[in-house]
């Protein structure tokens, strides 16, 4: 439509008509209803609201039956009504109604001009828009006019101006053009209203009800558009508008001619509108087709709810909207991201209303996923920042026009250049995580050389991670996460035990889930490799430990994550950032109190590094069985040996893989050196060895301390106040017997006349020769009879492999028990024990160590 453009009088009267009478119809409580009234702030979805434009009005209470009635006050009092053609119209006609009434007694014009502005009482009763035209709208106002006499102050003014109206009776108009202007913004046209002609009466306290219908038509499009923008921003203080119309009087078939009229209006913010209250009750994302044949776009429907609180009725046509959502800063603008249509929307009095929108996005702007200056951050990482954590962020709303749509050209006009900020509905993904796993864990400790402050010098957990999430019931998007990062606090019973940082992206697989129930969820699987993760918090670590080792149960792990995700859609690949995330990770406990028999340690081969005189550095190659489901890697480990609240020695492990089940070739390096705390821990250290020697089973604890990881002093001070009670492992020496396996003397021969003894020593190292400085030992038969004795002081050497002993002077036990079972036995064999005491000697390293061997097959010879 052309903005300005005033429709002729003539054209006004064939489109309207108007009704007067002087019967006092009887209107129940919405009838009485102000056509505006006071706006209530609903929740929306998601918990949205709308506030009032006007940022400071302070609250009011529901207006009383007095308020609901219009009233015109002295000349020098300002007016205040609803901004709207609500307003206008109703305004127009008061105002037209006092001036009939002034000029109609034109004989005392000054104190009727009195009465008629305090006595005029208009009550609108109801409005509703016929239709929507090509110009404007067609506008039905209904209302009830009278004059009521004990309002006026002045009781000359009220005498006169009772006999006056009642002299007259009765007053029309003929139809009459209405323009309202805006003076304050160039004295634009704002719009044109056609009245039909219409009768009042006059006379005090008498009704008369009004029906008219009127074509309002717009008129400055652009100032209407600033207007509608000031209002948006929440910057209209304060309107006033300026009415200006030609009325052409009569009183019964009396002419009394054409008058005209100026009246002004100033509305105050706090009787400027608010935006509807709306909830949205319905929100869909879902794969919709394209344009193209095998082109894919995202759809999106909503549905808004709102009630008309106002005894407004209109059909709006299809509507075209742009989505936009923020940019960088808000000094940008704004990135469209949809576009969207409603459909017919039918708009009853005092009713619900539902709005249906249908939009689709065809692609991803690259202004939407480009970083911000100065940040790592897109405009799309702040949005779904604020989405994800329940704050609802702001899109803006502007229309637009949609071609063959058949909306008027003015309302397209108009929408195209006006942006509504609606806050999208938000939502809390407190409950995202169903269930958050972490299997076939892999433990890597860092290098011993490392810097601990570098990602290097901090352990690393690797494993399976399962994420089954529930999806909102609102994206109904084919999704497929490929790639997932992230950095995430662990905790144990609310307090942080550490940081795991997912620094690279890790690959990971994602599958949907239809469940029974109707929920969709969605399982992503990734392995995460090699995560550094950092100890802040000793205590916690210390508790956690406390927990593995002693609970016997799983211990349950916090996770408060905020991970990145690339998302797979029909727009092509997504990076979501910091969606938080949160989960729980249990963690199978340690078997402590039969971790000694389940390790099953056996040595398999000893190596002597370095020896000297208090001291022995061996080498050991140790088969163990992880009983746990963890692995883990260690470059370097060691921990004190401890028996009896005494340190004996140190064990190191370095480039260590341990995996579950079996694990053989565990390369041990010991330092033996129990004397170092006196003569206490040299017989300690005496009985371990001899009891390791006889075969016996020799319990050990490992106990760790600050350096045992130099690189993570922390968790080698955590683990120093646990003590691990391990079994020292069985020898694992040379021989086709299992049952010989162990034994440090394999056969005996004695020979009975020369009273002689030679025996096979298997040595437990390989590489090294030992040496038996002195021995001292006695036979039995039956573990208790002796059969005879030796004490023999010329060292021999023992070498790798198995080694024949010098025959040794034997002294035997005449005419015991044990003799007569060697004589007996003469040309065969007998099964013996034996008890010794033996001086050892290894490089510069000597000890004496006692020997209990027992089933030693013992050959007799003459």
């Amino acid at each position: 439509m052309a903005g300005g453009a005033e429709p002729s009088s003539s054209a006004s009267s064939r489109k309207g008509k108007g009704r007067a009478g002087n019967d006092s119809p009887q209107h129940d409580t919405s009838e009485t209803t102000p056509l505006l009234s006071e706006s209530t702030v609903t929740s929306g979805y998601g918990g949205s609201s709308v506030k009032d434009a006007a940022a400071n009005e302070s609250p009011r209470s529901p207006p009383t039956p007095s308020s609901r009635s219009s009233s015109v006050s002295s000349s020098s009092s300002k007016r205040s009504t609803v901004v709207g053609w609500p307003s206008i119209v109703a305004g127009t006609v008061l105002a037209m109604m006092i001036v009939v009434i002034i000029i109609g007694a034109f004989f005392v014009p000054v104190a009727v001009e009195e009465y008629a502005k305090q006595a005029a009482v208009l009550e609108p009763t109801n409005l509703s828009l016929e239709s929507i035209t090509a110009t404007g709208v067609r506008a039905r106002v209904q209302a009830n006019f009278r004059l009521d006499g004990s309002r006026v102050k002045q009781d000359a003014s009220r005498r006169i101006g009772r006999a006056a109206t009642w002299i007259v009776g009765t007053l029309g108009t003929d139809e009459t053009l209405v323009s309202v202007y805006l003076p304050e913004y160039d004295n634009i046209l704002l719009g044109t209203a056609a009245l039909p002609p219409f009768t009042v009466n006059v006379i005090d306290g008498q009704n008369t009800a009004v029906d008219v219908i009127t074509e309002l038509a717009l008129g400055d499009a652009d100032g209407i558009r600033t207007i509608a923008n000031t209002w948006l921003e929440g910057k209209l203080d304060t309107v006033r508008l300026v009415g200006k119309a030609d009325i052409s009087l009569r009183s019964g078939r009396l002419p009394l001619g054409t008058h005209g009229v100026v009246e002004s209006i100033v509305v105050e913010a706090n009787n400027v509108p608010t935006m509807p209250a709306y909830n949205i009750s319905r929100l869909n994302f879902h794969d919709a087709p394209g344009s193209g044949d095998d082109r894919k776009v995202v759809g999106v429907d909503v549905t808004i709810t709102s009630y008309n609180e106002h005894p407004i009725q209109v059909d709006v046509p299809e509507l075209g909207f742009d989505v936009l959502v923020p940019n960088c800063n808000a000094i940008d603008p704004f990135i469209p991201v949809a576009q969207a249509v409603t459909d017919p929307i039918p708009v009853r009095p005092r009713s619900e209303v539902a709005v249906s929108v249908h939009g689709i996005i065809e692609e991803i702007p690259d202004s939407l996923t480009r970083a911000c200056p100065d940040s790592t951050s897109s405009p799309l990482d702040q949005f779904l920042k604020g989405y994800l954590n329940g704050e609802p962020p702001n899109v803006l709303v502007r229309g637009r026009k949609v071609p063959g749509s058949g909306t008027p050209e003015w309302i397209e006009e108009i929408l195209s250049s006006i942006a509504i900020p609606v806050p999208f509905p938000g939502r809390s993904f407190d409950d995202l995580i169903k269930n958050f796993s972490l299997t076939d864990v892999d433990f890597q400790l860092p290098d011993p050389l490392a810097d601990p402050d570098d990602e290097d010098g901090k352990p690393t957990v690797s494993g399976t991670i399962e994420v089954l999430a529930s999806l909102p019931s609102e994206l109904n998007l084919d999704l497929n996460v490929t790639h997932v990062r992230a950095t995430a606090d662990v905790l144990y019973k609310h307090k942080k035990l550490g940081v795991l940082n997912i620094k690279e992206w890790q690959r990971a697989e994602s599958t949907r889930i239809e469940e029974e129930n109707g929920d969709v969820s969605l399982l992503v699987k990734s392995r995460a490799n090699d995560v550094p993760l950092t100890i802040t918090d000793q205590d916690v670590f210390t508790s956690v430990l406390q927990a593995l080792l002693f609970g016997g149960r799983d211990v349950i792990l916090d996770i408060d994550a905020a991970v990145h995700v690339k998302v797979k859609t029909v727009l092509g690949e997504l990076v979501l950032k910091d969606v938080p995330t949160k989960g729980k990770i249990p963690v199978k406990p340690l078997p402590v109190d039969s971790l000694p028999e389940k390790l099953r340690p056996r040595v398999d081969n000893l190596r002597v590094l370095k020896t000297t005189e208090t001291a022995i550095h061996i080498e050991a190659m140790v088969n163990i069985t992880n009983p746990t489901p963890y692995s883990a890697t260690i470059p370097y480990f060691t921990a004190h040996v401890v028996k009896n609240g005494t340190i004996i020695g140190d064990a190191t492990v370095k480039n260590v893989r341990i995996t579950t089940g079996t694990i053989e070739n565990l390369l041990i390096s010991i330092i033996w050196e129990p004397a170092r705390f006196g003569e206490e821990g040299r017989k300690i250290g005496v009985d371990l060895v001899s009891g390791f020697l006889s075969d016996q089973n020799i319990t050990l604890t490992a106990k760790a301390h600050e350096s045992s990881i130099p690189s993570v002093p922390i968790l080698g001070r955590a683990l120093s106040n646990f003590d691990f009670e391990v079994s020292a492992p069985k020898l694992n020496l040379p021989s086709d017997d299992p049952d010989d396996k162990g034994r440090f003397i394999r056969d005996a021969t004695f020979h009975l006349f020369s009273s002689t003894a030679t025996f096979i020593l298997v040595s437990p190292f390989r590489h090294d020769t030992l040496l038996l400085e002195w021995v001292n030992a006695t036979a039995y038969y039956n573990h208790t009879e002796p059969v005879g004795h030796i004490d023999y002081y010329e060292p021999f050497a023992v070498r790798p492999g198995g080694t024949r002993t010098p025959r040794l002077p034997v002294d035997w036990s005449m005419g015991s028990i044990g003799y007569g079972a060697v004589r007996r036995a003469l040309g065969g064999e007998l099964k013996l024990d034996a008890r010794a005491d033996v001086t050892i000697r290894i490089g510069s390293y000597r000890e004496t160590l006692w020997y209990v061997g027992q089933g030693i097959g013992a050959a007799i010879r003459p």
